[in-house]
């Protein structure tokens, strides 16, 4: 496998990544995971921090998802 996901044959094998491995994940949340976030925070009864990463806010969304059952 090369270290280059760009040069992999798989096209599809990039498609899922851990969000410490983005290149973006310390910019700010978008505004369409925030709004996720902040639904499925409401239904789970929690609070959204103000100031989430892009990976922080995909960590979020994916504990609360299971948490909510929702994303199943």
């Amino acid at each position: 496998m090369s270290d280059n996901v760009k040069q992999e044959q798989d096209p599809g094998s990039n498609t899922v990544k851990d969000p410490e491995d983005w290149v973006t994940g310390d910019e700010p949340a978008t505004g369409a995971q925030r709004s996720y976030l902040q639904t499925l925070a409401e239904e789970a009864h929690e609070e959204v921090p103000a100031d989430l990463s892009k990976a922080d806010a995909s960590r979020a969304i994916d504990e609360l998802q299971e948490r909510t059952g929702r994303g199943r």
